[in-house]
């Protein structure tokens, strides 16, 4: 009998991660928009395929998603001209439905240099959790994402 994810994640932590092996060439950005995508610059699609992990609260009234980027592809540009102009002021995800937007985005940097990005979603009601979940699962099919409860 097949369970749905939200009831696998009530008051559990789970993960998405990638379920074949990581990406050996650096991949840019992309302007070609996926069926269920990431960006950071409006029009600009992250091709980097973050670890994603889930909480939610026993009641279900609430829960966040906590995205960690190893290494997003805008820190790989080789030439200056590359790398997109302006702040990251948030992490927006676009699929079919529309967007979800968080500006809850930090860098990590190693030796002064960044290497990464945390993105941390909160989702305050039922429903923000819902929407997630089904923007989750279309980013998973397009991105060749397994899940794993915790």
């Amino acid at each position: 009998m097949r369970q749905s994810l939200t009831w696998l994640l009530v008051s559990s932590a789970a993960a998405f991660a990638p379920a074949t092996t990581p990406r050996a060439a650096v991949k840019l950005f992309s302007s070609v928009k996926p069926s269920a995508g990431i960006s950071f610059y409006e029009g600009l699609y992250e091709p980097d395929v973050p670890d994603v992990k889930l909480t939610r609260s026993k009641d279900g009234e609430n829960g966040v998603a906590t995205f960690n980027f190893d290494k997003p592809s805008f820190f790989n540009c080789e030439r200056e001209e590359d790398v997109p102009q302006g702040a990251i002021t948030a992490m927006t995800m676009e699929d079919e439905e529309g967007e979800i937007s968080t500006a809850n985005v930090s860098a990590r940097f190693v030796e002064g240099k960044p290497v990464g990005l945390l993105v941390r979603h909160e989702m305050k009601s039922p429903g923000e959790w819902d929407r997630f979940m089904r923007f989750m699962e279309r980013y998973a099919e397009a991105n060749g994402l397994g899940f794993a409860k915790a």
